[in-house]
């Protein structure tokens, strides 16, 4: 099956490469408007997902990165015309200039071609991966978790009914639709067809990948993300920001699940929140020694439990967070680089020597001072959709946008000259 959707893929990519920008623009804004039109069709295979979610114990965290309803399928259509309003990067001319030989040499930006993308849950992943790779000229060959299955189909359904439609190749995506483990694994070895592979999950996913791919891989996606409250913070708005890192989505991977605090605001702060955050959502708290103590003084405390090392290096996408105490700025750092996934990172502080250290020092992709790591999205940063955020340092780091998903070529033009 990798074999047959590989080749159809890799030739598509041949086509897209060529098409023109207002062609790519007219089909993506039609695409929006199909969605809309399929609206009752789609939630209904999303129903299967869910129900079939729900029969295997699935968490109430998790089946919401399954669910699919008006607002969320009316999201993914702003997606598609936002990023059909974003400039084409494809043929951008990066540098020009003429050598001692008298060489005209042009270096443009082109499409990586065929791009493997491997995911979980989150059916918009197909529309978002689908929209931004087209855009750039890149066929699409996807391969979405079983528990979303029912949902990928449709959607790549109504793409592909609506590229027929247009008179575009139909293997500009294609859905691997057998989800078993070892299918994953030719589509990680289908270099022979795959310029790229891009992994968008949990831990152990993008793990795999890595360790298995042939195909280069672009890692994205785990988010161990940390606060530092230090010891100038406002300690209101530390409350806030907190809350909303943790509590707003906690089963994306922008959201907070690590809480580090000086020891000067610890008495002060960590009480404080604790009696704010459950008033929003009951949240375990995985404390060391010193947050424990300070715990002690809340009124009827409940989950709170002592912290292991592994809690500071793990990404719970649950209502959990851990809890360090440090004694100075530096350990805090230490911390941080020490247990991140270079997802994103953020300190609350009136200090700007304490935010601009924090800022150069610490590790990640995105770094915040003031502000909610749930801001690390593609259309914050004014990219359009997302097809990942990146935590490697090769190519393309943070929010993938459209230029993520192109490569470069030299032009050079002659008049006879030989070396």
């Amino acid at each position: 099956m990798i074999e047959e959707l590989g080749a159809k893929v890799k030739e598509a990519s041949k086509r897209l490469a060529k098409l023109p920008t207002a062609d790519k623009n007219n089909f993506l804004r039609q695409l929006a408007e199909a969605l809309l039109a399929n609206e009752v069709r789609i939630l209904g295979e999303n129903q299967k997902d869910l129900a079939r979610a729900k029969e295997h114990g699935i968490s109430e965290i998790m089946v919401d990165r399954l669910r699919l309803d008006h607002k969320r399928i009316e999201a993914m259509a702003i997606g598609l015309r936002q990023v059909a309003d974003l400039p084409d990067p494809i043929g951008q001319v990066m540098q020009g200039f003429t050598n001692l030989e008298d060489l005209k040499i042009i270096q443009k930006r082109v499409p990586l071609g065929a791009v493997g993308m491997i995911f979980e849950s989150r059916p918009n992943v197909t529309i978002d991966a689908f929209s931004l790779c087209f855009k750039t000229g890149n066929a699409v060959l996807l391969r979405g978790g079983s528990d979303a299955l029912h949902t990928n189909l449709v959607l790549v359904e109504i793409i592909k009914e609506n590229l027929i439609k247009s008179g575009l190749t139909a293997s500009s995506v294609e859905l691997l639709a057998d989800t078993s483990h070892a299918e994953a694994e030719k589509m990680m070895q289908a270099d022979q067809f795959l310029d790229v592979l891009i992994p968008r999950g949990s831990a152990r996913l993008i793990n795999t990948v890595k360790a298995k791919a042939t195909v280069p891989v672009i890692e994205t996606g785990v988010g161990n993300c940390s606060i530092y409250v230090d010891e100038s913070a406002d300690l209101e708005m530390a409350v806030n920001i907190v809350i909303n890192a943790k509590t707003q989505r906690p089963s994306v991977c922008n959201a907070a699940e690590s809480l580090v605090i000086h020891r000067q605001v610890l008495n002060e702060f960590l009480p404080k929140l604790y009696e704010a955050i459950r008033q929003v959502h009951p949240t375990e708290f995985r404390a060391d020694e010193r947050a424990l103590t300070a715990l002690s003084a809340v009124k009827n405390p409940q989950n709170i439990v002592p912290a292991t090392d592994e809690d500071y290096g793990t990404e719970f996408l649950d209502y959990i967070l851990s809890v360090k105490t440090v004694d100075t700025l530096e350990e805090a750092i230490e911390h941080i680089n020490r247990y991140s996934s270079r997802h994103s990172e953020a300190i609350v502080t009136r200090d700007y020597f304490n935010a601009q250290k924090f800022q150069d020092e610490i590790d990640a992709a995105a770094v915040y001072v003031n502000a909610s790591t749930r801001f690390t999205d593609g259309f914050v940063f004014g990219l359009g959709a997302e097809i990942g955020i990146s935590t490697q340092k090769l190519h393309a780091r943070g929010p993938m946008g459209l230029e993520a998903l192109t490569s470069t070529k030299f032009y050079i033009d002659g008049t006879g000259q030989v070396r």
